[in-house]
This record gives structure tokens, C-alpha cells and sequence, in this order.
């Protein structure tokens, strides 16, 4: 079996995030169109006891992190690149029990800011529970390698 070398990117930079590990968010899949994580259903990302419903906020995590890793994607080199704006619209609520799946891809890279969109589902991608877009500020390779993120990066080989 071949290794990815992206989704081996996306697992390790998603290992150095404490919220991931909280939500228990991993990485499913990542090539040169996206990546793709999982985020479990647990107990304690219930946002509505009554219904067992994930809470929004997790949701938004989850595709946070999906745009700012499809950055991997595009990018030949690890850069830190910030979140600027993230836009999720909700389709319908999550169902309980399940775990949601967030899809996120680059459409454009220029200069200073990478242009993301995806989706969050569980079963089937064409029944999305959201939709977002998000913007990224490319900080570039200087900062790679400081304290944080970077450091735990810079022995990679792109």
C-alpha cells in the first residue's frame, strides 16, 4: 500500500491541535481535490440533551479545521495560515449517534489569502447538514518553525 503523504500532513498537523483531540476530530482522507476528517458523536459535543443533537459550535470547529487543512492540500510547503473569515450556513441538524464527516477544498491561492468552501455531512455528502466558505492569510514560510504549530511541522519533508 502506498502511503499519502497528505493525509500522513493532515494526520500529524491535526495531532498538534489540543481542539481536535478534544472533539476527537481525525483525518479521513486528503489529496490534491480536499481533505476529509471525521468527528465522532460523544456525549459531551451534545448541544441539546433532549434530542442528542451535536452542538453548532463543534459543527463550526470541525469545518474550521476542514478549510484550514485543505490549505495542505494546495500549499507545497507548511505555512501558517490564520483563519480570516468562515461562513457556515446549516442545512439541518446532525443526527444524533452518528459521526459527521467536514469536506473542505481550495478553489483559489493568491499571494496573501487562500479561498476554501466545503461541507459538513453524515451519510451521504449530497444531504449536507452545513455549507461554509472560509478565507486564510498566507503568513508564509517565515514564521515556520517559531513556537506552536510550526515547530511541530518543520521536520516534515513536502
Amino acid at each position: 500500500m502506498t502511503e499519502n503523504p497528505l493525509l500522513a500532513r493532515a494526520t500529524r498537523f491535526i495531532s498538534a491541535l489540543r481542539h481536535c483531540q478534544m472533539l476527537g476530530i481525525t483525518a479521513h482522507h486528503a489529496d490534491a481535490q480536499g481533505v476529509t476528517l471525521i468527528m465522532p458523536y460523544a456525549a459531551h459535543l451534545v448541544g441539546n440533551p433532549t434530542t442528542g443533537v451535536i452542538h453548532g459550535g463543534a459543527l463550526t470547529s470541525l469545518m474550521d479545521t476542514a478549510c484550514g487543512m485543505a490549505t495542505l492540500c494546495v500549499l507545497p510547503e507548511f505555512e501558517v495560515c490564520p483563519t480570516l473569515d468562515l461562513r457556515v450556513d446549516y442545512m439541518h441538524p446532525a443526527a444524533p449517534h452518528q459521526p459527521v464527516y467536514g469536506f473542505a477544498q481550495c478553489y483559489r491561492v493568491t499571494t496573501d489569502v487562500i479561498f476554501t468552501r466545503g461541507f459538513a455531512y453524515q451519510d451521504d455528502p449530497q444531504q449536507p447538514i452545513a455549507h461554509v466558505v472560509g478565507t486564510f492569510m498566507r503568513m508564509g514560510k517565515r514564521l515556520k518553525g517559531t513556537q506552536g504549530l510550526g515547530s511541530t511541522i518543520k521536520g516534515e519533508q513536502a
